[in-house]
């Protein structure tokens, strides 16, 4: 009976799942987590960190056809596809092997199987195509006082552009190409579409994008986006927005796409293509209708603390609607586990959630859009910082990037911030940590910065904001 009932079963192992899980052991609730497939969930397999193995090697690739810029010499730089592939799938099966050390090491069961919610508080479990490992708990009948659905989210498919795995792709078969195609159609500029464009073109191949909307990068600030956009054609990457593809002729080894600019359609041959329209929820199967659990669009409907409608029914990350990212899973299952403790957390500021695109250049941001922050009314202040007028970026060979930031004109407060340029991923977190601190343009000015280093163009852009720049 001690292995049948627990105090929380969380449903699904991805980011949000394990930490979730992980939390209410360490709260001191006896947890349990079901996976049908593998540890880790889609981003430590399939996302985002095996992703960032792969542009990682692009990155390196780079660098090596480049090195004469430096003042180095490399000689008949290659790449070998499959070393490029087995590295990341290695990175991925690591990264798998630590969420199951973490399982064990907080005492957290792991019931292998698909787990169907029967009632509030009862879950039945049956066998997926994975074998439970010697010594885990399988299908069967389980009890918990709280049940925390983290099922995540699966690739978008759109009526006539559905992915075969082997000519249209989604994400998975990106990551693990059967070859490496000489020319690629991207459909969609967001965050996935974007990162595979980086990637294939920096191993080669001819790359166009198609974005149905005006702006690539859609839920940018339009100025980095537009930064970024000429980065990327000047790469090579042929982008084309306001378009749609509207028809894919599948042949035995490529694809013919019809392309659409609302001008004239036209069609173009390519080795491979790869569906990046988005994701939707995993929220089919498990019984959410028969329970009456809201949902709306796709995602389960819950307020600030993972609360479905139902008692006794929580939902995190992907499947609880968006932006879909793994850390915003992870925070909002602490918020989760910690509300059913009565530690009276906060409720998730989703305006606070940085967004990172791990291309080349990086793109970052957190907070609103200049746009976002006009349409809201706000009487604002915008400074922005080119790397260019960035020592440690110069000597680099990085200097094409930018910072721009958003302020409250009238409170000093910092609405948001945008990065394009190298490892603008690693500096947002700086204003994350200041916009969580409700810190002023004041206390931001007065912060030092260390000499030299990129993020002295963080505080440069605030400067600038208030007409104090000193570099440019």
């Amino acid at each position: 009976m001690s292995d049948t009932f627990f105090d929380i079963i969380v449903i699904g192992s991805g980011p949000g799942g394990y930490v979730t899980a992980i939390r209410a052991a360490q709260l001191g609730f006896k947890t349990a987590i079901v996976e049908r497939s593998f540890l880790g969930g889609i981003c430590s397999n399939w996302g985002c960190i095996p992703t960032k193995a792969l542009l990682r090697s692009a990155e390196i690739y780079h660098y090596m056809k480049h090195a004469k810029d430096y003042g180095l010499s490399a000689d008949n730089v290659q790449f070998d596809p499959a070393a490029v592939v087995k590295r990341s799938r290695g990175v991925a099966g690591r990264m798998n092997n630590g969420v199951g050390f973490l399982m064990k090491k907080n005492k957290v069961p792991v019931i292998w199987g698909e787990a169907t919610i029967d009632a509030p508080g009862k879950i039945t479990v049956k066998a997926s195509n994975v074998e439970a490992p010697k010594g885990s708990l399988g299908p069967g009948s389980y009890q918990a006082k709280h049940i925390i659905i983290a099922t995540g989210a699966r690739p978008r498919a759109l009526p006539g552009l559905e992915p075969d795995k082997k000519l249209v792709w989604t994400y998975f078969e990106a990551m693990n190409p059967d070859k490496m195609p000489k020319s690629l159609l991207v459909v969609g500029s967001g965050a996935i579409g974007i990162e595979f464009a980086s990637f294939y073109r920096t191993m080669g191949a001819e790359v166009t994008v198609v974005e149905v909307l005006p702006q690539i990068l859609p839920v940018e600030d339009a100025e980095i986006a537009a930064f970024a956009r000429k980065a990327f054609e000047k790469q090579g990457i042929k982008i084309l927005s306001n378009t749609k593809v509207t028809k894919l002729d599948r042949k035995a080894d490529s694809v013919v796409a019809t392309i659409d600019d609302g001008k004239a359609p036209q069609t173009v041959e390519f080795d491979r293509v790869i569906s990046a329209v988005g994701v939707v929820g995993n929220i089919e199967g498990f019984g959410l209708e028969k329970l009456g659990v809201k949902t709306d669009r796709g995602c389960i409907v819950i307020d600030g603390y993972g609360k479905t409608n139902v008692p006794g029914i929580y939902a995190i990350g992907d499947v609880a609607g968006p932006p879909m990212l793994a850390h915003k899973a992870e925070h909002e299952g602490v918020i989760c586990v910690e509300a059913i403790k009565g530690l009276h957390p906060h409720a998730m500021d989703k305006n606070l959630i940085p967004g990172c695109t791990y291309c080349h250049p990086q793109i970052a941001s957190v907070g609103m859009t200049e746009a976002k922050a006009k349409e809201a009314g706000k009487d604002i202040r915008v400074g922005r910082f080119p790397f260019v007028g960035n020592g440690k970026a110069i000597a680099l060979g990085e200097d094409q990037g930018m910072v721009k930031v958003v302020f409250d004109k009238k409170t000093g407060q910092l609405l948001g911030a945008h990065l394009v340029g190298a490892e603008v991923t690693e500096l947002i977190q700086g204003f994350v940590v200041a916009m969580n601190l409700e810190t002023t343009e004041e206390e931001l000015m007065h912060t030092i910065f260390p000499h030299p280093t990129i993020s002295e163009t963080m505080k440069e852009a605030v400067l600038d904001a208030y007409g104090r720049v000193l570099n440019m």
